[in-house]
């Protein structure tokens, strides 16, 4: 007699998948003190210095002559939210949020992806691809920021004033998701979503400012920053020690960081690509014409990406956000970023190799180092302009395809998601 064969379904596949990956990040995070791993570095962030942060917090004050504090305000509610935890340690309960960030994430993808004409590739790029990080996302707390970023994205279409306030949010824990609103609709959705986004951020930081004392003081400690090792200047920076550049890295503000000679011109130049990219994304937004459900989702990961590769800083976890976004991208089937996605994901893994497993290489600036660097951040660049000469073919100059081009009801302050999709 022959017996039926049962396959699972994909969201139970996805469930499996995302259970099994996490507890393998848990074990690895358990492991931490491994020297291939990284010696203890890892976990190190949340136990010594996210739990000194969540000492002075706890106080009354943000931590105003501290160099490593470099954050916006909203990022010390996240670093309180641990210490209310009941029964755990700050170390645990930090993970367990993460970890229901993280699931969150998942599940707010699977949902976006199980509706007419979407796809459970982000889903899927979400579950296998934060464990290409190892168990680093689990000890930072980028994910939580990711999840607002994500969030907001996946709102947008049902409800703009959600989007903005989402937004504002993650704006408020790590700068960042305030690029997520770039290309919201025009019209009356990006009225909506932007000024509720202002209203949410202007309300937040007040309460923010009330409770807590020195809340702008992580200015100092942010526009004191040089060049990371790990960024496309400081890769530039460790290929010049090998022709004789005298130069060396040096640990300061919270990053092994490069000092010496012309440091200062690479990060003036850094900064000028920045405001290069800035005037880009604006360009784009005024000649942009043509927007469908994927607009949104492929601008913010545009956007991000442009940013992140021009920095002065790229750490390791900044893939996370990178990740988050090429899932929701994913999540729609009228994406022109799913070759982004893929080099998102190489990316990530090579990112791995670099931190934590061959930092020592990259700190003496041997070959080695040297090379992993540039593939990473090589990968990084040439995602950011894919990215960008994608998402500007997919909208299109003003006159192009003239005949077929509708704007978004200028008066339409909550459009159905179908409304979304201009041909």
């Amino acid at each position: 007699m022959n017996r039926l064969r049962v396959t699972p379904g994909p969201v139970p596949a996805l469930a499996t998948a995302w259970l099994a990956t996490r507890a393998l990040m848990l074990w690895l995070l358990a492991h931490d003190g491994s020297p291939l791993l990284s010696g203890g570095s890892v976990a190190r962030e949340v136990w010594r210095l996210y739990f000194h942060w969540y000492g002075v917090l706890a106080q009354g004050s943000f931590p105003e002559h501290d160099t490593l504090w470099q954050y916006p305000p909203g990022a010390g509610a996240v670093l309180l939210l641990p210490g209310l935890v009941p029964g755990l340690t700050y170390f645990q309960a930090f993970v367990a949020l993460t970890l229901a960030a993280d699931a969150l994430i998942a599940g707010a993808l699977v949902r976006a992806g199980r509706r007419d004409g979407r796809s459970l590739l982000g889903a899927a790029l979400w579950t296998g691809g934060l464990p290409l990080l190892l168990h680093l996302p689990l000890a930072r707390y980028d994910v939580q920021v990711t999840a607002l970023a994500v969030l907001s994205l996946l709102t947008l279409a049902r409800s703009p004033r959600a989007s903005g306030a989402l937004g504002a949010l993650g704006a408020l824990v790590k700068g960042w998701p305030a690029l997520v609103l770039l290309g919201t609709p025009r019209g009356g959705p990006t009225r909506t979503a932007w000024a509720w986004a202002a209203g949410a951020g202007t309300v937040v930081l007040g309460l923010l400012s009330l409770s807590l004392r020195h809340p702008l003081s992580f200015l100092a400690g942010q526009g004191g920053r040089g060049v990371q090792i790990e960024s496309l200047g400081g890769t530039a920076l460790n290929l010049a020690r090998h022709a004789g550049w005298s130069g060396r890295p040096h640990y300061q503000y919270g990053a092994i960081e490069l000092v010496g000679p012309y440091v200062s011109v690479v990060t003036a130049c850094s900064l000028a690509l920045t405001a290069a990219a800035f005037g880009l994304l604006v360009l784009w937004r005024l000649r942009a014409r043509h927007w469908n459900e994927a607009t949104p989702y492929d601008a913010a990961l545009c956007a991000v990406l442009l940013f992140t590769v021009t920095s002065r800083v790229i750490s390791p976890q900044y893939m996370v956000w990178l990740l988050g976004l090429a899932a929701v991208c994913l999540t729609s089937r009228q994406t022109g970023q799913r070759p982004v996605a893929v080099l998102v994901l190489a990316a990530s893994a090579l990112s791995t190799v670099v931190y934590p497993l061959c930092y020592g290489e990259v700190i003496a600036g041997t070959w080695t180092g040297c090379l992993l660097m540039l593939g990473r951040n090589g990968m990084l660049a040439a995602a950011a302009l894919l990215s960008f000469l994608r998402l500007w073919r997919s909208c299109g100059p003003p006159g192009a395809k003239s005949g077929q081009t509708k704007e978004p009801h200028p008066d339409s302050d909550r459009l159905p998601e179908r409304a979304l999709t201009l041909s």
